[in-house]
């Protein structure tokens, strides 16, 4: 299959799924509707009456060739798989309205007979089921009633059973916590892509870069003030994004006031559409010496900083006031695993990646050392952000999967 990026490559592999499956594996496609009135498609893999079904989401991937189903059939577990309501776009990604989707799945699953149910979160969809989590573990009237942005969650109507177990693969700790890591701080202005401050610019072999495959070498105080200034502009989007609302809010009578200024009303239903250019400067993919692994230069975009810093592929390129406060601030978004992963007391396994260069060592030790489970393990393997490479011939997928069937197999029944 023909992928526009490295990023969504391992992820979608339907040839590597199709070609594991049995011959006696039943595919259903399962269209279902959530408790806010979105519609939401589901994807189960079943082979015989299994007891114990895995789920695996992405907020904003199609997963339903996801590289782990064969595993876990042939392994004797039912396999569920869903799009979330904006395939392929984060452009209007609020995490709050997402968990309606996660939702409207676990609760088939019950209808369907599935008694077990395993949260499998990799990548990003390790930040949307912690959150599930953490709401679905809160009585109706405690879940959040609000989003970032002020809109109704509508949460407390949901039905949210909770889940048995949770996995953990390649878990970057939010996606407002990735994109405070990886956002280039040297942007001047948000609407000039080229404005830079040279002080602060990852790229310019001054303050420590060097061209690939040569590893960088940036100093500590460098550094330092680079992740500040990294929080800094993270802090100034997020201002942006709340005058869009406020302004947006102003106006709002005017919106269905017939009578209003022209202008008035044109101003209440703008929008607010805004890029946010330059993500992909994490100083670590640069330099190999800070976080260090098995890792090579350069991101999970590719080698070449240039195409994808100043590109227009990238984490949160598009975005609402509403999906950057959500899903992309680091500091406004409540789908960060520092406010989610506390509600983990469930049985938990945490797999990072030896040469990820999306999520690092230290951000796959934090993970799983916030887990409160008494029943937890980690595991490293062999592999790049979705698995690929490894040792001794073995692709690193495989290994991680025998990984998780096997702790499957020893806390629940096939």
């Amino acid at each position: 299959m023909t992928e526009s990026s490295t990023e969504t490559a391992g992820f979608r592999n339907a040839e590597w799924t199709m070609q594991g499956l049995p011959d006696s594996v039943k595919v259903g496609v399962f269209p279902l509707k959530t408790a806010d009135g979105a519609a939401t498609n589901g994807f189960l893999y079943i082979d015989g009456n299994p007891e114990t079904v895995v789920c695996i989401m992405h907020p904003r991937e199609f997963l339903a060739t996801h590289y782990f189903i064969p595993y876990l059939l042939n392994a004797g577990f039912a396999v569920w798989t869903q799009t979330p309501r904006s395939v392929g776009s984060d452009l209007r990604l609020e995490h709050e309205l997402a968990l309606h989707e996660v939702a409207a799945g676990m609760n088939f699953l019950q209808r369907y007979g599935l008694n077990k149910v395993v949260l499998l979160g990799n990548s990003g969809g390790a930040g949307l089921y912690a959150f599930y989590n953490q709401q679905s573990k809160l009585g109706p009237e405690e879940r959040l009633a609000r989003t970032p942005a002020g809109r109704p969650t509508k949460l407390s109507e949901a039905t949210m059973p909770v889940a048995d177990a949770v996995v953990l693969v390649a878990p970057h700790p939010g996606q407002g916590a990735l994109l405070m890591n990886c956002i280039d701080p040297s942007v001047l202005d948000e609407d000039d892509a080229l404005s830079c401050d040279p002080h602060l610019d990852p790229f310019d072999p001054n303050n420590g870069f060097r061209n690939p495959p040569e590893s960088s070498s940036y100093a500590t105080e460098f550094v330092e003030r680079y992740r500040l200034a990294q929080r800094e502009r993270i802090m100034r989007i997020d201002g942006k994004a709340r005058d869009m609302l406020a302004g947006r809010l102003r106006y709002k009578s005017a919106l269905k006031d017939k009578d209003a200024p022209l202008a008035e009303r044109k101003r209440a239903g703008y929008g607010g559409i805004f890029q946010v250019w330059r993500t992909d400067a994490d100083l670590r993919c640069w330099d190999l010496s800070l976080d260090p692994s098995d890792r090579v230069v350069g991101s999970v975009w590719g080698r070449n900083p240039y195409a994808s810093n100043f590109g227009s592929v990238g984490f949160g390129r598009i975005c609402t006031a509403e999906s950057w406060l959500s899903t992309w601030s680091g500091i406004s978004s409540n789908a960060l695993l520092e406010k989610t992963a506390s509600s983990i007391t469930q049985s938990s396994l945490v797999i990072g990646y030896t040469a990820d260069n999306t999520v690092f060592p230290s951000d796959v030790r934090g993970v799983f050392e916030s887990l409160p489970a008494s029943d937890k393990h980690m595991e490293m393997v062999e592999g790049d952000h979705h698995g690929r490479g490894g040792k001794d011939g073995r692709d690193g997928r495989e290994i991680c999967a025998a990984h998780v069937t096997d702790w499957l197999r020893e806390r629940f029944a096939a």
